[in-house]
């Protein structure tokens, strides 16, 4: 029967079945397709009428699908060149995945380095299919025992499918719970450095337009990232199944009352720290990417400075707006409220400064209905009440360049999640926090995961400009990260996900969120605190009304 295909504004009929691939051309910057809005590999066959969109490494859906083929291609070359080695992958620095040894006994050096380009360059030369297999769960789990990958066999038995994906190239078999390009001739955009103790792996991101960033060295991030996945393995909860186990083992109240503790310890250390220097420290400054607790995280520290004799003020930066129409623009000509120069930063500093030096202030208060400041409290401050501001330019020094950097305390919060489905397939943290904003903005802001997914790329921008680039000079990093949430977060997700409609663009995104959460065992949210950070997305927080 014959069928149209609408390909680049163009209507082709074909009257027997093909593949994508047979459509959009063995064009290699190619990394999958979008088929009637969902994300298809270009193997997928088509024997109907659709739409098909060809997309590259500048597509967020297709930089996803290159990235888990590169590590299938790193994983394949290892098997290659050191089979007895055990490895683990995780997300690093600089945007990249770190290669890290498992087995002690075989640390990472520059010599393996230049082995796995070498075997890796191999690879891509002969261009080996990657071909798709399905097969019964109890199959893929014999298989993958057999092959040594224990972890990858747990995880699959929490599958909820009868049936499970594996993955063939040659006589190597492996599978990264994503989709695959066709073939390892695909995967030629990388770049790879030796980086005590492991390996960074570096690849093409949309946000830098498909192009692989420059490398930026981040060690205060670095060690965060090392201090979350310490703590994770000590636990055995670096992976689903051993958060799984967890819950089955110890139960709810154990099991969150543990993580909590984790946070409970990070602000008695920033206590310290602020206590021991509360002769010159008069701004405490709090930043970090979207949903990552800072509000829930703000009051907190304020009850851990109260708790010491110290009694912080809270200042907002949202008072500072400047009017819409003196906001810069952004490439659309609208006011871009991400912009540091869409606050008025002289009156921020003349207020802060005067504040500093025992002067009595008043502030401006931002009516958001007016659309302009109008006045607000006035305050004075004393010697042992330093001032918290929290928001996107908290710790970008152009904010209060009149305070001396001695005088500032800079935190910047993230959650920062060392779990891996399983070793070679590491959780990305900016899906956490994309799934904390859905259920918060339908929580609390009455709107659907299709709005938070539309405005989503927006956030993500203005992180990428604003945010990022100041962690480095943060004095501390606060992992907002808790271990037990995915497991509660998915009765809150799902439902708001299964309702975007499969013709929806926003799908794809919805697909995959789903795809991360199934493996995850239930586990009820009543035993969490109050005053937890987590409460800040599902609500029931004691500082709601603060």
């Amino acid at each position: 029967m014959a069928f149209a295909i609408t390909f680049k504004n163009q209507i082709i009929k074909y009257d027997k079945p093909l593949t994508a691939l047979d459509i959009v051309g063995d064009n290699k910057d190619y990394v999958c397709v979008k088929v009637n809005n969902r994300i298809r590999e270009l193997t997928y066959p088509i024997d109907k009428n659709c739409e098909i969109e060809a997309l590259t490494c500048k597509d967020r859906a297709a930089m996803r699908i290159y990235e888990a083929s590169l590590r299938f291609l790193v994983a394949m070359a290892m098997n290659n060149i050191a089979p007895h080695i055990k490895f683990r992958f995780s997300y690093n620095i600089s945007r990249s995945i770190f290669l890290q040894i498992i087995d002690s006994k075989t640390p990472a050096n520059t010599s393996l380095t230049l082995k796995l380009v070498k075997e890796m360059e191999r690879l891509v030369a002969e261009d080996i299919p990657l071909v798709r297999t399905k097969v019964p769960k109890e199959e893929a789990i014999e298989l993958f025992r057999n092959l040594g990958f224990d972890d990858k066999a747990s995880l699959i038995t929490y599958r909820p499918e009868k049936t499970a994906h594996v993955y063939v190239c040659g006589d190597y078999r492996n599978y990264m719970y994503e989709r695959m390009v066709p073939s390892t001739g695909y995967i030629n955009k990388w770049k790879i450095r030796y980086y005590s103790p492991g390996i960074i792996i570096q690849y093409p991101r949309s946000e830098c337009h498909g192009e692989i960033p420059e490398f930026k060295d981040a060690p205060t991030y670095g060690r965060t990232l090392k201090r979350a996945h310490n703590w994770a393995a000590l636990n055995d909860i670096d992976t689903v199944p051993g958060i799984n186990q967890m819950i089955s083992t110890y139960g709810s109240v154990d099991f969150i009352n543990m993580c909590e503790h984790m946070h409970n310890r990070q602000f008695s250390e920033i206590g310290d720290l602020i206590e021991k220097d509360m002769d010159s420290l008069r701004l405490i400054c709090i930043a970090g990417p979207s949903s990552s607790g800072k509000t829930t995280f703000a009051n907190r520290l304020r009850i851990e400075l109260l708790s010491r004799g110290v009694k912080p003020i809270r200042i907002s930066i949202d008072d500072y707006y400047l009017p819409r129409n003196l906001a810069p623009k952004d490439e659309n000509g609208e006011p871009d409220l991400e912009d540091i120069h869409a606050l008025d930063i002289e009156l921020f500093n003349k207020n802060i400064s005067d504040l500093i030096e025992g002067l009595e202030v008043q502030l401006p208060k931002f009516d958001f209905q007016l659309g302009k400041r109008v006045p607000g409290r006035k305050l004075k401050v004393n010697f042992n009440e330093p001032i918290i501001i929290e928001g996107i330019h908290a710790l970008n020094d152009m904010l209060t360049p009149s305070i001396p950097r001695h005088q500032k305390f800079k935190v910047y919060i993230a959650p920062q999640a060392q779990i891996n489905y399983d070793d070679t397939s590491p959780m990305s943290l900016t899906d956490l926090r994309l799934l904390r904003r859905i259920v918060r903005d339908f929580q609390f802001r009455n709107a659907s995961a299709i709005e938070t997914l539309e405005m989503w790329p927006s956030v993500r921008k203005g992180e990428f400009k604003w945010i990022y680039d100041n962690q480095e000079g943060a004095d501390y990093v606060f992992n907002s990260f808790l271990v037990y949430e995915l497991s509660v977060m998915k009765k809150y997700a799902i439902p708001l996900l299964t309702k975007i409609d499969r013709e929806s663009p926003h799908f794809p995104v919805a697909e995959r969120l789903i795809r991360m959460l199934k493996f995850f065992d239930d586990l009820p949210d009543n035993w969490i605190p109050c005053n937890s950070v987590f409460r800040e997305f599902i609500g029931g927080s004691c500082y709601a009304d603060v």
